[in-house]
């Protein structure tokens, strides 16, 4: 039996240092891109590189990561901004952004958490889930993150090449020469004009119900928790909205009245922009949940606006 094991343990060997070898070596090269999974390539680098170390942190989806400029942020308040808006995902993925950010980098004086009627609902599928390749073999956090998911199975975590089987576009992004960064500190202004989006979705159904997802709620109630223990300081925001695509939900002021318990519960500003003049003018988004790069950098300027009420950064660095 001893020998049997043996030879069966020789005859592995060299597969798996091969196989190890080859994922570090498509893996390496397939975070250099900034063409393939969205662009999230250079966000998650800058996460695991330690490379973020920012006094203000902008937490969200699309909405955050296409609608805050931290450029402007910066130049007008005089503090270092990253964003770290990650597309498609409610806060569950937002979390372990959050979570990593701890882990890898000195943590935020500030976190903007941009809000919206999807934040706390979760999805069955892992959207973009080429984004997490590079980073999830033998990766803990990722695993908890991401495992509840439709998209990898168990052996997708632990043994190296396996979940690049069946997805040839990602092994051939990886041997191509890397496409210049888009992305200016984690945020990309979008310039484009209203699409038919808001159109298709309204042909589909007359109206839409967010059912909300009660592990994603005391996840958030645990990040609001843990901010405070840390005496990281937290902003609520509710961006722009186009008036239209605000009254297709159906359940929508439930759940802004959560958001305004949480924000009375914690003490927490909260800015709600949805009713602000650029959530009438269509000119200035792209759909119905997205601003466009000019209605970006005027809404920029409201929240940089906002937050000097807010006194910051005085208030929040003289109270560290």
């Amino acid at each position: 039996m001893k020998k049997f094991i043996l030879q069966i343990t020789l005859f592995l060997s060299p597969i798996i240092l091969v196989s190890y070898f080859a994922d570090n070596y498509i893996s390496t090269n397939l975070k250099k891109s900034n063409s393939f999974a969205e662009k999230e390539y250079s966000t998650w680098n800058a996460i695991f590189e330690g490379k973020i170390n920012s006094d203000i942190v902008i937490y969200g989806s699309s909405r955050a990561w296409v609608q805050i400029d931290p450029t402007m942020i910066s130049n007008s308040l005089n503090v270092s901004t990253y964003n770290l808006g990650i597309d498609g995902h409610n806060f569950w993925l937002q979390y372990l952004r959050h979570s990593l950010l701890l882990e890898n980098n000195i943590k935020p004086n500030l976190i903007i958490l941009s809000l919206d009627v999807f934040t706390l609902q979760k999805a069955e599928n892992l959207y973009n889930s080429e984004q997490f390749l590079p980073y999830m073999l033998w990766n803990k956090k990722i695993k908890e993150a991401t495992i509840s998911y439709n998209g990898f199975n168990l052996i997708d975590y632990e043994i190296p090449l396996i979940r690049y089987f069946g997805r040839g576009n990602a092994v051939q992004t990886a041997m191509k020469i890397k496409s210049k960064v888009e992305r200016i500190r984690g945020y990309q202004g979008r310039d484009e004009q209203w699409n038919n989006d808001f159109d298709k979705a309204k042909k589909e159904m007359k109206n839409y119900n967010i059912v909300l997802d009660s592990a994603s709620i005391i996840l958030f109630e645990r990040f609001l928790n843990e901010c405070k223990s840390k005496n990281i300081k937290i902003v609520f925001i509710y961006p722009p909205e186009y008036i239209e695509g605000q009254k297709f939900v159906k359940n929508r002021r439930s759940i802004i009245s959560l958001y305004e318990k949480y924000s009375k519960k914690y003490n927490i500003p909260y800015y709600d922009y949805s009713r602000d003049p650029l959530s009438f003018q269509k000119n200035f988004f792209y759909n119905a949940s997205h601003l466009n790069k000019t209605g970006a950098e005027l809404f920029t300027k409201k929240l940089i606006d906002s937050l000097k009420k807010y006194n910051y950064p005085i208030s929040i660095l003289g109270s560290k």
